[in-house]
């Protein structure tokens, strides 16, 4: 197997952008069709800050109420695709680099991922 060219490791992230980001998209809109199309939606009360419990606030609570299709738990699914895709970028640009047997930009992209995963999870504490 030859090294992957510049233009090859760009070429694979664009198209992983892509498809991220049509994915995340079209499982927020399916969430959003599902959550008009219910009858049963009640108008929110305002007067008092809700948080909406653990369902809106875990990822476990999201794929929870996302195995009982629950439509906010889909439109949160779709956000989370969304926010995994730059992850997910910067782990392709570390095998593509790896590959490529770059030491330095493997370096750099690997600091960028410790970053962004450190970041993501300090929030769940």
């Amino acid at each position: 197997m030859s090294k992957p060219t510049d233009h090859d490791i760009d070429m694979s992230v664009s198209r992983m952008l892509l498809v991220g980001v049509t994915l995340a998209a079209g499982v927020v809109l399916t969430g959003g069709l599902l959550y008009v199309r219910h009858p049963w939606v009640m108008i929110p009360d305002y007067t008092h800050f809700s948080t909406g419990g653990a369902t809106r606030t875990t990822i476990a609570g999201v794929m929870d109420g996302l195995v009982h299709m629950n439509p906010k738990s889909i439109i949160e699914f779709g956000l989370l695709l969304l926010i995994a895709t730059p992850v997910a970028r910067v782990v392709f640009c570390v095998i593509g680099f790896a590959r490529q047997k770059d030491k330095l930009y493997v370096l750099i992209s690997s600091v960028v991922l410790v970053i962004l995963l450190y970041s993501l999870t300090k929030g769940l504490r």
